[in-house]
């Protein structure tokens, strides 16, 4: 199950909303990043159980992104999975959650 956890998204008020949001949900956020790029590192630093990361980053693509992550991965976006289906059914992704409907619960249930 899953209990450390890295936010990786460019906006610094999502990223503090969902860290307050999981850790009362009972998870440990360990670390946060704001572009792809920082989000690799802090994963492998880190190794957290799962990433939170953002489908669009200024850097990259957080589809792409997550290929190239070895922890669980479960996207997010403002976006709903209708919209994103395909490109996550072919990704590495554990799955996705819609950035209004994130829970520390729905995010254990994607996270191994």
């Amino acid at each position: 199950m899953a209990e450390t956890v890295l936010i990786v998204d460019d906006h610094a008020g999502f990223r503090r909303f969902a860290r307050r949001l999981l850790e009362a949900g009972g998870l440990t956020v360990i670390g946060e990043a704001e572009d792809g790029a920082t989000g690799l590192a802090a994963a492998q630093r880190l190794d957290p159980d799962v990433v939170l990361l953002d489908v669009k980053l200024p850097d990259r693509d957080g589809f792409e992104i997550a290929g190239d992550i070895a922890q669980a991965v479960v996207l997010t976006s403002s976006h709903e999975l209708d919209d994103l289906r395909a490109r996550l059914e072919r990704s590495a992704a554990r799955g996705f959650i819609p950035k209004h409907d994130l829970t520390a619960d729905a995010l254990k249930r994607l996270a191994p």
